[in-house]
Formats: C-alpha cells, structure tokens, sequence
C-alpha cells in the first residue's frame, strides 16, 4: 500500500469525515445484531471456527473497510457471545450502559495514555477525581487514594504488593530471610488471584492459607483467629487477611467488621477483595452489607462487573494514599522526581502499568448521564432476581440449590432420583454442555465439596423470572435425557 494510502487510514484533521462514516457503519451493524440476536450464543466450536480464522490471510489486507466489516461477521460477530442477551447467565459478565459505550468511543479515538500528566491532562484529573468518589463511597477519609487497572486481578495483585512491603518493611533489614515468612490469609471461598499474586510475588509455595468458611460460604472469624495464632506459633509473619465482599461462586460476603476487629488487633494489613460486591457501594437499598469495609486498607472494585462498565474499568483504593508509594519508579525520560517535588499528577507513579487506557472515561459519562442511583438500581434488581431464581429451584424437587447469595448468584444442581443418582456429576456437565451447543443459553460450572454443580450469575436486568424458568426446563431436558440414555443398560438388565 502506497504512503499517501496509509496515511488515509490515520486519525487525523483530514480523515474525520471518513473515522465518522466507518464509526457508523459499523455501529450499524453491531446494533443489528444488538437489535436481532435471538440467541446469547451460536454454540460453535473450535474445531469450526478455528479454520474460517485461520485461512484469513493477514498479510493480504483487503483494503475496502466494508468488506472487513463483512469479513467481521463471520470471524467474530455471528460467533460472538452476547452478554446482553436475557438467557446469558454464566460469568461474571455485565451487558454495558450505553454512556459508558460513548465513552470507550472517545477514549479510543482520542488515545489518551494515563502514564502522564503531559499525556493525558484532563484525563488525570478526571480519574483522580473517581478514585475520590469511590474512597468517599467506600468510607475512606480525605487519605486515601488509588488508580484504576485492568481488573480485579491486578488490583489484587497490586494491593497485595503494598501489603509486602509493609510487612517486610516492619520484619527488618533482611528481606531475604523475610520472604519465605510471609503469609496471606485468605477465605477458602476467595478468589484464585490470591494464590497467582502470591507466586508473582515471590512468596513461599504455601504462602496463602484457606480460612475456613460457613455454610454460607463466608469467612468464619473463629477459623480465622485460628489461623492467626498458627502463624505466630510458627514464627510467620501474616502479611495480609484478604476478605472478600462478593465470592465468584456464592456471591458471600465475609463479616467484614468481625475480621477488621481482628485484623487491627494484630496489626496486620486488611485487604477486601469487592470486585464483585462493589455494586452495593450504589445501592440505596443495600449499602449495608459492605459495613466494615471502610475499615480495610485496600479495596478491589471492578466497574466492569457491578456497574455495568465496558471491559476493562476496575480500580485499586488504599484508606492510605502514601503506601502506593511501593509501585512507584523514576523515569528520567518520562516521570523524573523532579516532577514529584512539582505536584505534577503522573498516575505512573502509583500504576503497575506504564501506557495505560483512559478507562475512567466511561464511568464518568455513565454518572454524568445517569448517576449513581441509576446504576445502583440496576444491581439490586439482578440481587432481586438471584433471590426470586433461588426460590424457584428451592421449591423445585428436580433441582438441588445451594446457599442463598447475598448478590446475584445461584449455585444448583439437576439431583436425578433412583439409579440415575450415580450419574449426577456427569448428568450436570452434560446438561451444560449440551446447552451450550444448542445456543438457547449459557450457564457455568463449578465444584461445590467436590462435586459437580450448576452455576447462574445474573447480571443483566432483562433477565425474567420466566427467562430462569425457560433455562431450568432446558436444562432438566438434557439431564433427563442423559439419565434416560445412562440407566438404559441397567434397566434393560432388570426386565
């Protein structure tokens, strides 16, 4: 492709007309199917749709933008899952708030990196800005501080880097003696994040202990006293309790003021995991399951989940900004500490990350447009279909249902009855398997006390009782099915 070309595919003052056209044809077509989708998913595999995106050839581009937007729908569209369809009910996946979609639209095109004050002016400030609200939303004082990531994950990861540092700062001069000490205390119900931060960190293999938990999947702080008093016995030192507002599975909410009692009591570094339950932080209703953590030094909250923000949008708040000071590195070239002697606002320096996307656009038109309430409204109507979904399988002599959520969650099982009993972890991974080739619905999976269970997680306001109702059928269908097919030998034995 010839220079001029190229450069009529650049973002620039000469191309805006034509960035505008391409923006709404496509657009237009990603609404269509918004607008058409009959179905969450098409059920492909990837024995099939691997070989239509293999023989794209990537070094024989097409040149007409319409014909890549063609190309489009059969390499990603048509194949896509959609989480805003009624009968998704699998991951922790939200369908997004239109004013959030503007503002990825803009922060793509403008480009903003978030690394610098020079980079990104305004952008600065306005993520400065939302990490404050959501510290006051929290209950953190004029202190704290914080910076958005990619998500959860990171958060964890960087929240548990700073509990490092504190503890090895607090341990002595030997860092090297220190480290293999080190332990995290987390619910047995948490995030797996825990243990993959821990390995990044260079911790000990057996660095994260499980505390035990409830029947309700939360963290019993009898378990955890327990755990506390091992480590000082065995000359360990705990460098953080992760407490978790919102597990994936069960949607529990550890007690989180019982464990802050604990936690100042030993002097040791509270961090809670809220990447799901942060939603409550906009609730007008209910707030007060997350009492307590105001009380944490770090929070996790993901705005791609609970506030229905586009991927990726989360952050990491600390009650005490100076302790993001352990992420913090000099540039000559980009973030000199001359630049920190001038109050220059580098988000850099208390980022994991250098180039950074300017993702706090899209909560800020989101609360511009809608605001908090809004949002807030729209979590506690998915918590209120999660408990109307419970009651159902409850009442259901099919299904098995597990604890209630606190959030969105409904953890449940297909019980076959008579000899097809010995097949029920089979019976339910078929029955998702077969679902979800069939493109009618999506749902997840997981183990509860090693056996095999059903999982929905509702995140989307459009979902009906009588949507859950459609899906429990279905999937009792493919069960019964399978029970029918299994036992069929068995029966043919007895006659």
């Amino acid at each position: 492709m010839p220079l001029s070309d190229a450069r009529a595919h650049l973002l620039t003052n000469d191309t805006a007309d034509r960035y505008r056209r391409l923006l709404n044809e496509g657009v237009d077509r990603v609404a269509a199917r918004i607008a058409t989708t009959e179905r969450p998913c098409s059920g492909v595999t990837p024995d099939v749709l691997a070989p239509i995106v293999d023989s794209v050839d990537l070094d024989r581009p097409l040149g007409d933008p319409l014909a890549a937007l063609a190309e489009l729908e059969d390499v990603y569209l048509r194949d896509a899952v959609y989480f805003h369809h009624p009968r998704y009910l699998a991951h922790l996946n939200c369908p997004v708030v239109i004013p959030a979609v503007l503002g990825e639209a803009i922060l793509a095109a403008v480009n903003s990196s978030m690394d610098t004050w020079d980079q990104s002016a305004g952008g600065t400030l306005i993520e400065r800005r939302l990490v404050d609200w959501t510290a006051r939303r929290i209950g953190f004082g004029p202190a704290a501080d914080g910076v958005f990531t990619s998500g959860g994950s990171q958060s964890n990861l960087q929240a548990l880097l700073l509990a490092r540092e504190e503890a090895l700062a607090a341990t002595g001069p030997s860092r090297a003696a220190a480290l293999p000490r080190l332990r995290i205390l987390a619910s047995a119900a948490g995030h797996f994040s825990v243990q993959k931060s821990a390995k990044l960190l260079g911790l000990a293999p057996d660095a994260v202990v499980a505390v035990g938990v409830d029947a309700d999947r939360r963290m019993r702080p009898v378990a955890l006293d327990r755990e506390l008093a091992r480590c000082r016995e065995r000359g360990q030192v705990v460098m953080a309790v992760v407490a978790t507002a919102g597990t994936t599975d069960f949607g529990s909410i550890d007690p989180l003021p019982a464990i802050a009692e604990r936690c100042a009591a030993a002097g040791v570094w509270l961090h809670v995991d809220a990447a799901y339950g942060c939603g409550l932080l906009a609730s007008t209703t209910r707030r007060h399951l997350l009492a307590g953590i105001e009380r944490a030094d770090s929070v996790t909250v993901d705005y791609h989940k609970s506030f229905f923000q586009p991927v990726s949008s989360s952050a990491l708040v600390v009650a005490d900004g100076r302790r993001l000071r352990h992420a913090t590195y000099h540039a000559d070239y980009l973030n000199p500490a001359r630049m920190a002697e001038q109050r220059i606002p580098n988000q850099v320096d208390k980022s994991l990350q250098t180039t950074r996307r300017f993702d706090a656009l899209k909560l800020w038109m989101t609360l511009r447009i809608m605001g908090a309430d809004a949002i807030g409204a729209l979590f506690d109507d998915v918590v209120d279909r999660a408990a109307a979904a419970w009651d159902l399988l409850a009442e259901d002599p099919r299904f098995e249902v597990v604890t209630r959520s606190a959030l969105s969650t409904v953890v449940f099982r297909y019980l076959p009855t008579g000899a097809g009993r010995v097949h029920a972890d089979a019976v339910n991974l078929h029955a998702r398997e077969a679902l979800a080739a069939s493109g009618a619905a999506v749902v997840a999976a997981t183990k509860v006390d090693g056996r095999h269970f059903l999982k929905f997680t509702l995140l989307n306001p459009e979902t009906t009782v009588e949507d859950i109702a459609t899906v429990l059928e279905l999937i009792a269908g493919h069960a019964e099915a399978y029970v029918a097919r299994a036992t069929a030998p068995l029966l043919a034995c007895t006659a």
